[in-house]
């Protein structure tokens, strides 16, 4: 099995030239370093304004199959193959789509959208699409969804890139161990375009978008660190589906449940895959961190998204909130006291003094543990740190752990904790 040959793929990396993080700005494929000054442009930034996507033609695929794709009004690179990974990104470029195939511009029927499906081994969904529009709330999940696809491309073509190309913290003793690797990531990012169509070929047909690819920085600068990465931003995604099949159900869009369910059940195989590597359980928890849809659009724009590089972001109806930093680094299975800090400045100076903020944890489908902030220190710039603590014992948190600062002392749902957040989410990991 792949499994056999794949599991020591870090422990062979360790052996060869695996390097350190430090943080310098790019190596080979992948940006990297001091999320600083990124952090600061973000938050200074606006928002962007709708850019045209183009015709359209016809395709299938979606939620429930036969929505008519975007198709761009000029020629796109023409490519009878996969999505090839790029051969260059010197200095210190952000990754930029189209893809060599085009994507996320590919026609229906084309020889670029077939490929893409042998890579991914399976179709996009071609069963007849709901008879009546989304609600417009769905609409935002649906817009959530591509926007955070893009992204997952975005990583995977980069990642696929550094392992092919031999790049330092990514190489391998053994060809064979790469070659299964490389083989699997190879579908994973097939299978991530995929969604990404899917998404975007729904709001097409429902004359609601698509969303348009913004400009991406990774953060990592070898394969340890670049699956860690894939696996927790996995997590969030887990969590964030389930809320959006929430948000489908309470609307009456059931017609658009099966398909999300079917996303869930794939990124969880790939999540075991991600975790198997790293050396621990492939299954982290009986029950999943839940999370909101406005905690990845959050997590994303904080973290992965060059700041105005998005066209029509800005139809995507959710906010984003301050960021929350997690400064304690590898967090044990144990009670413990946590540091974090956030930045109390601009349209946040209200909130330096701390007073009626808590600090939220979401962890599996728990109800959420509020913890007092404590220790709270108000630097000349505004930044706030402080303490909470981790009640790791109580209540067995294991896996993913979503922590934000909210407004208010009692939750008792995911739900109406987004509502109240002000910084957030910090990401905790612990197995």
């Amino acid at each position: 099995m792949h499994f056999q040959t794949i599991a020591p793929v870090l422990g062979s990396l360790a052996l060869a030239s695996l390097v350190a993080a430090v943080p310098v700005q790019k190596r080979g494929f992948i940006a990297y370093g001091d999320r600083g000054d990124h952090i600061k442009a973000w938050q200074d930034s606006s928002s962007s304004s709708v850019a045209p996507w183009g015709s359209q033609g016809t395709a299938s695929g979606g939620p429930g199959g036969g929505y008519p794709a975007p198709t761009a009004s000029g020629s796109a690179p023409q490519q009878t193959g996969g999505s090839a990974p790029p051969t260059s990104n010197s200095g210190d470029d952000p990754f930029k789509f189209p893809l060599s195939n085009g994507f996320p511009v590919i026609q229906a029927g084309s020889p670029q959208l077939n490929a893409i499906e042998d890579q991914a081994h399976g179709l996009l969904p071609n069963g007849p699409p709901p008879p009546t529009p989304p609600a417009d709330d769905d609409l935002t999940s649906l817009r959530l969804i591509a926007f955070n696809e893009l992204w997952e491309v975005a990583f995977f073509t980069e990642l696929l890139a550094n392992i092919t190309n031999n790049v330092a913290g990514y190489q391998f003793q053994d060809g064979a161990q790469k070659q299964a690797l490389v083989n699997a990531i190879t579908a994973i990012q097939a299978q991530e375009e995929l969604h990404t169509l899917n998404a975007n070929n729904a709001l097409a047909h429902f004359n609601a978008g698509p969303i348009q690819p913004c400009e991406y920085i990774a953060g990592v600068d070898n394969l340890q660190d670049a699956i860690s990465l894939a696996s927790t931003f996995t997590d969030v995604v887990l969590g964030t589906l389930g809320d959006v099949q929430t948000h489908f159900g309470q609307n009456g869009d059931a017609g658009l449940i099966r398909g999300v369910a079917a996303v869930i059940g794939q990124e969880g195989e790939q999540n075991g895959f991600y975790r198997s590597l790293l050396g621990e359980l492939p299954s982290q928890a009986p029950f999943l961190t839940a999370s909101a849809r406005e905690f990845a659009f959050s997590k994303l724009n904080q973290q992965f998204v060059v700041p105005g590089s998005c066209p029509n972001s800005n139809t995507i109806a959710l906010p984003v909130f301050g960021v929350l930093n997690l400064l304690t680094s590898d967090v044990k299975a144990q009670d413990q006291s946590l540091q974090f800090s956030f930045s109390a400045s601009g349209q946040y100076s209200k909130y330096s003094s701390t007073q009626g903020l808590s600090l939220v944890l979401i962890n599996q489908q728990n109800v959420p543990v509020v913890e007092p902030i404590t220790q709270a220190q108000v630097a000349k710039d505004g930044t706030v740190n402080f303490s909470a603590n981790f009640p790791f014992n109580e209540f067995k948190m294991h896996g993913l752990t979503i922590a934000v600062v909210a407004q208010g002392s009692s939750f008792a749902t995911v739900a109406d904790v987004a509502k109240a957040t002000v910084f957030g989410p910090a990401l905790i990991e612990v197995d």
